[in-house]
């Protein structure tokens, strides 16, 4: 048992070690770090901008290092903005996000109810990056969040998984290592395409009635792959390209989410596509 125990390490190590180094870095615990004018829960909805925003981030990622700079972003713009941390496992400080997504799901579902009751508003808008624009599917489609949310704006979303530029394709050659990261980190095993989450989630179809949704990807993406995987089909589904919209901008998973204002101003027209102006490569000064 000890050599086979041995073998599992590297790869433990290396889907571990994948998923650091494309983490933002954390800046400071969630709780105490500046939050720039957003999770402001005296803020009351404007005539323009009715409906509270949830940000929902990555794994390995928290409430405030996510969301350093959309955040500020959407805020400038007028909107109540909001973040949760979720996915917490014990002993693990500031990288969030490896919970079992569904129990994830049930932390979004009574953060969100804490955003509608502060605020007032009878639905609210969720931008998510990475497993944060694919977790909150499962709220809308199992926990009743259809009936609170108007869209979901996923950036880089693992909508149905991902192979980790084909690191998991290396998990058969090590019998028990699916378990053994199922026990460590069940928030990573769900994403792994093929998953009982996944096809749980995505059976039936990937959309719910009377919620839009908005994919937001990248072909430079090296964590959510294939990158189309990313895409949703179904009514009321809007599938962008970064590149299709500026041919030279180079973003990978982690800057798609993090800083990239190509990006943002694409989430900004999701949110409020009666007032959507094109989004191009001069967007980033806008």
């Amino acid at each position: 048992m000890l050599p086979f125990k041995r073998a599992l390490r590297p790869l433990a190590a290396l889907l571990l070690a994948a998923a650091l180094a494309t983490a933002p870095a954390a800046t400071a615990h969630a709780a105490s770090a500046p939050s720039r004018g957003w999770n402001d829960y005296g803020c009351k909805p404007s005539a323009a901008h009715p409906l509270p925003v949830v940000l929902v981030h990555g794994t390995f990622g928290n409430s405030i290092d996510n969301w350093l700079s959309l955040a500020p972003y959407l805020k400038d713009r007028g909107y109540c903005v909001f973040s949760l941390d979720y996915g917490q496992l014990p002993g693990v400080p500031l990288f969030y996000g490896l919970g079992s997504i569904d129990k994830s799901a049930e932390q979004l579902s009574a953060f969100v109810d804490k955003v509608l009751a502060a605020t007032g508003a009878a639905k609210a808008d969720l931008v998510g990056h990475s497993q944060g624009g694919m977790m909150p599917r499962y709220y809308l489609k199992f926990l009743g969040g259809a009936a609170k949310v108007n869209a979901l704006v996923g950036i880089a979303p693992d909508n149905h998984g991902t192979t980790l530029s084909g690191l998991t394709n290396l998990l058969p050659y090590f019998p028990g290592a699916g378990d053994l990261l199922k026990t460590a980190t069940p928030g990573l095993a769900d994403q792994i395409a093929g998953s009982a989450f996944l096809a749980k989630l995505n059976e039936g179809g990937d959309t719910v009635p009377g919620v839009r949704y908005t994919v937001i990807a990248t072909k430079y993406d090296e964590v959510v792959t294939p990158w189309r995987s990313q895409y949703l089909t179904g009514p009321d589904v809007r599938n962008v390209l970064l590149q299709d919209l500026c041919a030279v901008d180079l973003s990978e998973h982690v800057t798609i989410g993090t800083i990239d204002r190509i990006a943002f101003h694409e989430v900004a027209n999701a949110l409020d596509p009666a007032h959507a102006t094109a989004t191009t490569c001069a967007s980033v000064f806008s």
